[in-house]
């Protein structure tokens, strides 16, 4: 049975949360401190852990040792594999073929993605939007969550792939938009966007940091690890506006706490407090 608490003080009712974030690697994730930090200050009852679960492990791991859970944030490589352990599919996810955010009702367990509002919701942090011309770098889960927040919105977005076998799914998780695909490894001309988009793990986008020179387009690193990518801080360098990845961090996981506690929460109050915790834990 689900429970819940109510606080009167508070202004809501929310549901006792037992949640995790699921993953590989895992250990270096922030998802623990920013959600039990935000339960603390909400009020809500809950609690948060991070969890290692490799990819193929999903269904194992939710049917024994996650059993208790019922609420679980997902982050690489199980965005696409929890698409086939879902009782329930949101259209958005099945739109982008992938999700962050698992939450179980009625005993079953139902996904969709929070990284889509996130992105969106830390541009508007930032007083930004997606309008314009938008590139990508990159075309994998958290790709295509980025360019269904740009359907309706951009006018253009061009994508940086390596991977062409991945351009079907990408055009379907934006069918209003027409997409260009560049290939890997082109000379880019940055000043040709309005906002620049990074997707990629690690420093694989290092290889375009010599390309940088001063730009006025904004751009979006999705990445907190490493903090900051050499990209992101070669833009800033060379006079460029950046947002990084913490942003997106705290309002894909504001959304899911949303979700988890069946309440509205005073996003811009919530945000500016775990901006504060996360900037520390990162040093």
């Amino acid at each position: 049975m689900e429970s819940a608490i109510c606080e009167e003080s508070k202004g809501g009712c929310f549901q006792v949360i037992l949640a995790g974030v699921l993953g590989s690697p895992i250990s270096h994730s922030l998802s623990p401190l920013l959600h039990k930090t935000a339960y603390e200050f909400l009020g809500i009852e809950g609690s948060y852990s991070a969890f290692e679960v490799q990819s193929g492990q999903l269904r194992h791991f939710l049917n024994n040792e996650g059993l208790a859970l019922n609420n679980v944030s997902l982050t690489m490589p199980l965005k696409e594999e929890a698409l086939s352990i879902a009782d329930s599919v949101s259209d958005l996810s099945r739109q982008i073929q992938g999700g962050n955010t698992l939450f179980k009702k009625d005993g079953l367990w139902n996904l969709t993605s929070t990284d889509v509002a996130g992105f969106t919701f830390a541009l508007e942090s930032h007083n930004r939007t997606a309008m314009g011309d938008v590139l990508i770098i990159g075309a994998g889960a958290t790709a295509r969550a980025v360019i269904a927040a740009c359907d309706g919105v951009s006018r253009s977005v061009s994508v940086i792939n390596r991977s062409p076998d991945r351009e079907i799914a990408f055009r379907n998780s934006a069918p209003h938009l027409l997409v260009d695909f560049i290939s890997w490894g082109s000379s880019i001309d940055f000043n040709k966007y309005d906002l620049v988009v990074n997707t990629t793990p690690g420093e694989t986008a290092a290889l375009f940091v010599d390309q940088v020179t001063a730009t006025s387009a904004i751009f979006f690193e999705v990445l907190y690890n490493p903090w900051p990518t050499l990209l992101l801080s070669k833009w800033r360098e060379s006079g460029g506006y950046g947002i990084d990845g913490l942003d997106l961090l705290i309002h894909q996981a504001i959304s899911q706490i949303e979700i988890f506690a069946s309440s509205s929460i005073d996003r811009v109050a919530v945000a500016k407090m775990l901006r504060v915790v996360g900037e520390i834990a990162l040093g």
